[in-house]
């Protein structure tokens, strides 16, 4: 029973981070009933394995762990949102696992090792995962430079460091496709105390401010201050990568302190 208990909690986990993910990927939005469900359900299960299978030892000591994973899981998932690290959806989605799978020694992952918070386990696997992405940015851009296409022409005043992480994150594409998809601009015109208007180049491009930052970009094309290609970022959901973490968590372990002891 207590297995079953167990695996309930991981199954529901991933049905509802699996369903959340498939929203935000096709709609770039996660209704928040998916959490309001999620999280009492979660606490729910957990709590009911509290009380039927105590863990070994002191039960007190279990459950004021408990407390601080959730503590803990909550105050880094709130930071992280208020600094436009990741959206309201992906902070909800931690503080759910944190609710349902508090610590590894609860669902017995398979192997590997975890971190003592296990939903920041989660998390850190789904950046590892995310970071991924941009070896496709980089070939994309790459590709665009041997066909002698010119990647920062009007940047030439923006500093290396800027030019890479527009390497690593993003890629160029047309104004058309920037206004009907879900790409993020990753540049903007801005206006100097001279009164010209100039191309910067973006480093954390916000979702609320995407539709002002496209709104000038048209304007400008319609101006003819540029071409039709602009830099953009694709804004990948975080919440699949969330989901790929925990999967990778409970089969693998951390990824990060398993390539650490590696080195080692």
């Amino acid at each position: 029973m207590e297995e079953i208990l167990s695996w309930t909690r991981i199954i529901i986990s991933l049905i509802f981070l699996v369903y959340a993910s498939w929203s935000d990927f096709k709609t770039r939005e996660v209704s928040n009933n998916v959490w309001i469900v999620f999280a009492p359900t979660a606490f729910l299960l957990t709590f009911a394995q509290f009380l039927l299978f105590p863990p070994i030892g002191d039960m007190l000591q279990s459950m004021i762990y408990y407390g601080i994973s959730l503590v803990i899981t909550s105050v880094f998932s709130i930071a992280l949102f208020y600094v436009g690290a990741f959206g309201g959806a992906d902070a909800k989605a931690l503080i759910c696992i944190a609710l349902a799978i508090p610590e590894p020694s609860l669902i017995e992952p398979l192997s590997g090792f975890v971190s003592f918070i296990f939903p920041i386990t989660v998390f850190s696997n789904g950046v590892i995962v995310a970071a991924l992405s941009v070896f496709y940015a980089l070939i994309r851009n790459l590709w665009r430079k041997i066909a002698g296409q010119k990647l920062f022409e009007d940047f030439e005043s923006e500093s290396f460091g800027r030019k890479a992480l527009a390497l690593l994150c993003g890629y160029k594409v047309s104004v058309a496709d920037l206004e009907k998809s879900f790409l993020y601009p990753l540049e903007d015109f801005q206006t100097t105390q001279q009164g010209e208007t100039k191309r910067r180049l973006l480093l954390f491009p916000k979702d609320e401010n995407r539709e002002e930052i496209v709104e000038r970009i048209i304007k400008a094309k319609n101006e003819g201050k540029l071409q039709n290609m602009v830099w953009a970022t694709p804004g990948l959901p975080m919440l699949i990568f969330i989901t790929i973490g925990l999967i990778l968590a409970l089969t693998v372990g951390d990824i990060v302190w398993i390539a650490i002891s590696q080195i080692m």
